[in-house]
C-alpha cells in the first residue's frame, strides 16, 4: 500500500508546477493549462485524504466530483473567453489585452 506522504509529495509538486505556469507564462492557453494542472493537484489531495481519513464516507468523492466540474466550466468559459480575444486583438498574449481600458 502507498503511504499518503506521497500522494501528497505527488500533489504538492503538480500543484508548485502550476502556480509556476500561472506566474511565469504569458500565453492564455498556457496559464489555462497550469490552473487546470491546480485543479487536479487539489483532486489528488481529496482522493488520497478520503481514502486513508474516512473511506467509508463519500464525501471525498464528492468533492472530487465538484472539483472536476469547476474544472469543465472553467475550462469552457476561459477558452471562449481566449477564442473571443484573440478573434479581436489577433494575439492570446495576456499582457497584450487591456479591453476594460478606455
Amino acid at each position: 500500500m502507498i503511504p499518503l506522504w506521497m500522494y501528497l509529495l505527488v500533489a504538492a509538486g503538480m500543484f508548485s508546477i502550476g502556480v509556476y505556469g500561472v506566474l511565469a507564462r504569458r500565453n492564455a492557453v498556457a496559464i489555462l493549462m497550469s490552473v487546470e494542472l491546480m485543479l487536479s493537484a487539489v483532486n489528488i489531495n481529496l482522493i488520497a485524504f478520503w481514502r486513508y481519513m474516512a473511506p467509508e464516507n463519500m464525501s471525498g468523492q464528492a468533492f472530487a466530483a465538484f472539483v472536476f466540474v469547476v474544472a469543465a466550466a472553467e475550462a469552457a468559459v476561459g477558452l471562449a473567453i481566449i477564442i473571443s480575444v484573440y478573434r479581436s486583438r489577433r494575439s492570446v498574449v495576456v499582457e497584450d489585452v487591456n479591453l476594460l481600458k478606455g
